[in-house]
């Protein structure tokens, strides 16, 4: 996922190293290996690997915990009531997470001491800017709509009854018997026929409608056209041809995932989500501004949800002949608040510009690799391994740890009687993975767990994976910067445009640490020349996988492996240090603040606590949360943050 979400964390320091645990978060991550390339410093660099002193914990008037779901369907989601309940046993039951050693997370570039801070106390203090293709950043400014003859009048949307709009929904979804639907034209005029016929039209796309004449009064008749096909594509013929056939529009939203938003926009509109388009996903418990396309709506009816939706807003729109297509991003632009923090300035400058001038590790955040005692990476290698017995074990077996109430009685049941219809009988939600697989079970039988499996989506299976490339990765980078440092060495990897090429002994001098990659494991990379290439081997070797043949028998999940560089340096990085006492106040304007004529909050000179504003641009398939790790020096995993926050509260 180019983006990173991270749930309100604590980033405290704790009394001592026995009271340090660890988790992690998971959310919808973009499978793309891309980065991009900084600039060479021409810096030594200096390996810092040991944790720095850790200081006692500083009084906080709240209470901080992880509270949001994760945005994955696939993901397993936390319950809210365990959540809100008692900490400690709600700490109790995170021990059972990973830690980011657990995943190859051990290593720091910079030499600073860390220091404490609340990240995500608001999601409001998590901003996230999409950066197009073109290298602009989006922004929402601008809520007029495209001048349009061809657009029905205002009166479209008010024109129909509640009544009438859940009649025709049913009838455009197919949800009864109902051929057509029959709406009486009240104060008849052609005018007013001439309304109710674009309302439908335009309201439930794949309806036509005719008026007809009964006992006297007039009837506007609704009817499906081509029957289910019409819903998945909208009125062609409706469409002007001078008009490009996406609009295009900036969607700000506030607390909620991308395809969250989206389904709540197609429920609005009356259409399948696939019509939409988007570069790519968006944290959750964030307020971010991305770019949408989608097919034959037009600007009129997505403004006017405006009015209607909360935590949205639409913007920006435009008409184009193009949808939008995911990793056509350039990256996005954070803004991000560190609040009640206890570093020195002098901690904090070093901090900053070691971000700005270095860089950070560029491992994969812990969101990668799960939120339960089971990582996602144990069921990629198993995948690969080609042994679907333990696969289908991991995913429905019991585990330990924080799950929602229901998951767990499925898991019980399935653990008590291997039967799929027994264990999806506990499930009120069937859509999340281990629903999928049980139906599967249920479809093709215990016997073809293969075929049951693949009822999954695609995507969420290529998930496990994924996890499990990363995980080599994130240990091979560790080992490589243990072994050999921030600096360019023979053997190293550097890209000569899209191909990966040895750096040899007389041309080390000509690279830096920037310019090193290294493979995710595949059947169409190479490996380094040193010691970290039979690293890799080995590491494969310990997993029952052969380095050499990483093509699997089922084609979806052969591996051609990537290159990813190793050190990433943040573009655009600006700070600034400012003091507050009401922790409730936002610390910067938004978007829409801007919009609506809010003014810059004021903030006193010489507030009860401190906050770090930070702002930093970063390619796609980059975690900032490992950019915010490097400043603060501390472990980002939700088991170690949920510790932390409750050793602090005793």
């Amino acid at each position: 996922m180019e983006t990173v979400e991270m749930n309100s964390l604590s980033l405290k320091r704790p009394h001592s190293e026995d009271d340090v645990a660890n988790a992690d978060e998971i959310k919808r991550q973009k499978t793309s290996e891309k980065s991009e390339t900084g600039n060479d410093s021409g810096q030594s660099i200096e390996t810092v690997t040991e944790q720095p002193d850790k200081s006692l914990l500083e009084d906080t008037k709240k209470e901080i915990f992880p509270h949001e779901e994760s945005e994955e369907q696939e993901d397993e989601e936390l319950d809210d009531s365990d959540e809100d309940g008692d900490p400690e046993s709600f700490a109790d039951m995170m021990k059972h997470g990973l830690t980011e050693s657990d995943v190859g997370i051990t290593k720091f570039v910079s030499s600073h001491k860390g220091f404490s801070g609340i990240l995500k106390e608001r999601y409001s203090d998590f901003v996230v800017h999409e950066i197009g293709k073109d290298g602009r950043v989006s922004h929402l400014d601008d809520f007029s709509v495209p001048v349009d003859d061809e657009d029905p009048s205002e009166e479209t949307f008010t024109v129909l009854s509640d009544e009438d709009k859940q009649r025709l929904e049913e009838l455009q979804l197919l949800k009864n018997k109902e051929t057509s639907v029959a709406i009486e034209v009240i104060e008849d005029t052609k005018e007013k026929r001439t309304v109710i016929h674009q309302a439908v039209k335009s309201l439930f796309p794949g309806l036509e409608t005719k008026t007809e004449d009964r006992d006297g009064k007039k009837y506007i008749i609704a009817y499906h056209a081509a029957g289910k096909k019409a819903l998945a594509n909208p009125r062609k013929h409706s469409w002007p041809k001078s008009r490009g056939s996406y609009c295009h529009f900036v969607l700000y939203k506030e607390n909620k995932d991308t395809m969250d938003a989206i389904n709540v926009l197609s429920k609005f509109l009356r259409v399948k989500p696939n019509i939409f388009s988007y570069m790519g996903t968006k944290d959750k418990r964030a307020i971010t501004v991305q770019e949408i396309a989608v097919l034959r709506i037009t600007a009129q009816r997505l403004a006017h949800l405006n009015k209607c939706l909360m935590n949205f807003k639409l913007g920006n729109f435009s008409y184009k002949n193009h949808p939008l297509k995911l990793g056509e991003l350039q990256g996005n632009h954070f803004t991000v608040v560190l609040r009640n923090i206890t570093g020195t300035d002098d901690q904090i400058e070093q901090a900053m510009h070691s971000l700005r001038e270095i860089g950070f590790i560029n491992y994969y955040g812990m969101q990668r690799f799960g939120t339960t005692a089971v990582p996602t990476y144990q069921i990629g290698r198993a995948i690969l391994q080609n042994n679907w017995n333990e696969v289908m074990d991991l995913i429905l077996k019991p585990r330990p740890g924080a799950e929602k109430g229901y998951l767990v009685k499925c898991r019980e049941e399935w653990a008590k009687t291997k039967d799929p219809a027994a264990a999806l009988k506990k499930l009120p939600v069937k859509r999340c993975v281990e629903g999928q697989l049980l139906r599967g079970l249920l479809k093709y039988g215990m016997k073809n767990i293969i075929s049951a499996f693949g009822i999954i989506p695609r995507n969420n299976r290529l998930m496990y994976i994924h996890s499990y490339q990363s995980y080599v990765w994130n240990n091979m980078v560790s080992k490589r910067i243990e072994e050999y440092g921030l600096r360019a060495v023979p053997g190293d990897l550097t890209l000569k445009g899209a191909t990966a090429v040895h750096i040899e002994e007389g041309d080390v001098d000509n690279y830096t640490i920037h310019d090193v990659v290294m493979p995710l494991p595949g059947f169409d990379v190479i490996y380094p020349k040193h010691k970290i290439g039979e690293a890799y081997k080995e590491m494969l070797v310990a997993d029952n996988l052969d380095i050499n043949n990483m093509r699997h028998k089922i084609r979806d999940y052969s591996l051609s492996g990537a290159y990813r560089k190793i050190i990433i340096r943040p573009q655009n990085v600006n700070w600034e240090v400012v003091a507050y006492d009401d922790p409730r106040i936002p610390l910067f304007t938004t978007d829409l603040d801007k919009l609506e004529g809010k003014p810059l909050p004021v903030l006193p000179t010489d507030g009860k606590f401190r906050a770090l504003k930070m702002e930093f641009s970063l390619p796609p398939s980059t975690y900032a949360t490992m950019a915010i790790r490097e400043v603060l020096k501390m472990d980002t995993s939700i088991k170690n943050q949920t510790q932390l926050n409750t050793t602090w509260l005793r």
